[in-house]
Parts: C-alpha cells; structure tokens; sequence
C-alpha cells in the first residue's frame, strides 16, 4: 500500500488557501484524509476537492488532532496561535507567515535552492517570503557558479500580495474611475487602481519597511551566507496577479550575459523568456498561474565590470507562496520525513 498522509490547510477559504488546495489536487499530493480550516467567518463554507465538497472547519485544538501535515497561510498572528498546537499534537507544519522565518532553528526553505535545510527540522517548516521565493529560483543557479558579492532588487509587487480582498479593490476602483467616479480605499491604504506606492509595511530606522528587509534577511538565511550585500526597494503596482523584479548583481568575477542565460535556461523552476529584435521579455500576465519563475533581459551592467542585470516575473500567489510550500511538502514525503501511520490506519478501517 503506497503511503498517504492526512493533511490540513489553515487558511484554506483565502487566495493562497485555495490554491493549496487546487495544488494538492493537480499534483495528485498523496491525501487519505484533507481538513479545510479557517476562522469562523469562513467555517462551513464548502469547497470542492477530488469531486468532493468539503466543509471549512473552524480552527481549534480539537479540528488539529490526528494530522501528519499542516499548510498553513492564514496570517503571523493565526500562526503564531495555532502552528505550536498542531506541532504539539504530532503534526508537521509548513507556514507560509513570517512567524517563524527567522527563528534559527526554524528552516527556511525554497526546493529548488536549499532542499537539505528541509531535513532538520523540528516540527515546523518556513516558507519565504514571495519577492525572497521568486528571486533565489531565479539568481542561486548564478550565485553556484561564480559568488554573488551584492544584490539590488526593485520589486514591482501585484494587489494579490495583500489578498484576495485588494485584488478585488483594485477591480472595483478601476471599474469606478472608468465611469467617472471616486475611487474608494479600504484593504490598501492609497488608490492602487492606476497607482502605485511604495510597499506599505512597517519602517525601521534607516527608512526601510518590512518588506525589504525580509528580502535581505530571509535570501542571506537561505544562501547561508549572512555576508552578501543585498538593498531592496519594493513597489505596490495596478496588477492583479504576479510580481515582477529587477535585480542588478556584482560578483566576484566578472559573468558574461551568455553564460548567465546558458545557466538560467537549464535551471529548475526557470524559465528563460527574451525576444530582444521584438523587445518583448517577462511580463506578469503571462506569469499567472505558472509554476516557472519568467526571467529575461538578461545583460551586462555597463557601470560595473562585475555586474549583470536580470528581469523576472513569477506568480506571487504561486510558486510565491502556495507550490513553494507543496513542493517542501513533497520533498518532506520523498526523504520519509513525514509519518503516515495514521493515514494508513484510516485506510486501513476503510
């Protein structure tokens, strides 16, 4: 009998809940048993799975008993509340919050990069941040090649990096201004509806917000190298699905263009998009509801001797958040890092 695992999503009512569960279901993830937990404005709701309906639960100790796997992505706060509650009771979690990133002895793993840090965890497992997920994919072939000494990223970050609420904001303030009428902002905190501003998370002391210093903080964790120089400045931007990022690199020796898009074109989870007599490169609307990171308009940095340049676009929602956390749990499931005992008793009673 093959081993198959029972498995819950905390959050599953939310945009990356719902593609958890899409995921679990196209990459035919081995389920004996899937919970659909949520809070209690979205329990009883009903979503489809394998041709079922299955109730949204409500979260509690009770609903986390008896599970080999939690895919949380319901919040830091719900994270923080309930992932050592599901740990406790024998589960392994996978968080897709900031809870737990950079806690030391919490791994912080993208597959296609770091899969061995998977191994030693204890119970939880973090998953990074998107712009961090969509970047490492994309420059660790390089960085394996010849060392990254520093790393500028401008982000151009979508509405679905705030949630299925403020994709649909930014539809409806769009559809208001093209009949003449004001816009309204309710889950952002400015118009993005043809927009933008710089992302709206928390400053520290040198006048950079949250978001950027995940960036540096989690792809320094994730190299294992806490030395790399990284700066970001990331944008929130009038689209709905997908993010896009322009990342400038110095390394230690000079990279020539050619050898970086020979590398890229054969890396796992890249694809290699450049069409220069047409100009036409990575755009985020044809990153939607991919798996690859898009990358493109790869050069040389005229200004640096050392330095190339690099264009990506990635589904956000995606491999930013959902597929990044199937593939750990799949990786989990490859090494028998998970215990399906439970799952084949119930199988078993069946």
């Amino acid at each position: 009998m093959s081993k198959s695992y029972r498995v819950a999503i905390l959050g599953a009512t939310g945009a990356v809940g719902t593609e958890l569960l899409e995921l679990l279901e196209s990459r035919d993830f081995p389920v004996a048993e899937l919970k659909l937990l949520a809070s209690e404005r979205s329990a009883g709701r009903l979503l489809r799975f394998k041709g079922e309906d299955l109730p949204v639960e409500l979260v509690s100790d009770r609903s986390l008993e008896n599970l080999d796997l939690v895919l949380a992505s319901a919040g830091g706060s719900t994270s923080k509340t309930w992932v050592s509650v599901a740990v406790a009771k024998g589960a392994v979690v996978i968080d897709n919050s900031s809870a737990f990133r950079m806690q030391p002895e919490v791994p912080l793993v993208v597959p296609e990069v770091n899969p061995l840090a998977a191994v030693n965890h204890q119970g939880i497992i973090a998953n990074p941040n998107c712009t961090t997920i969509l970047m490492t994919v994309a420059i660790w072939p390089l960085h394996q090649v010849s060392p990254i000494k520093r790393i500028v990223a401008s982000t151009y970050q979508s509405a679905s990096g705030a949630g299925a609420k403020a994709m649909v904001e930014v539809k409806t303030q769009a559809s208001a201004i093209l009949q003449g009428q004001q816009p309204v902002a309710e889950v952002l905190p400015y118009q993005l509806a043809f927009n933008l501003f710089p992302h709206n998370s928390p400053l520290n002391d040198f006048g950079y917000c949250e978001e950027e210093m995940k960036m540096v903080n989690e792809t320094r964790k994730i190299f294992g190298d806490q030395e790399i120089k990284i700066t970001a400045t990331c944008i929130r931007v009038p689209v709905l699905r997908a993010h896009s990022e322009a990342i400038n690199l110095e390394f230690e020796n000079p990279f020539s263009a050619d050898a970086a898009r020979e590398i890229l074109s054969r890396a796992p989870g890249v694809k290699l998009i450049e069409d220069w007599q047409n100009n036409y490169f990575p755009m985020p609307i044809e990153a939607t509801g991919k798996d690859e990171v898009l990358v493109g308009r790869i050069r040389q940095d005229i200004s640096h001797p050392c330095g190339l340049e690099l264009w990506l676009c990635g589904d956000q929602i995606r491999k930013g958040a959902a597929l990044n956390a199937v593939q750990i749990a799949e990786l989990l499931v490859e090494k028998s890092l998970l215990k399906p005992a439970k799952a084949q008793a119930l199988s078993e009673k069946k």
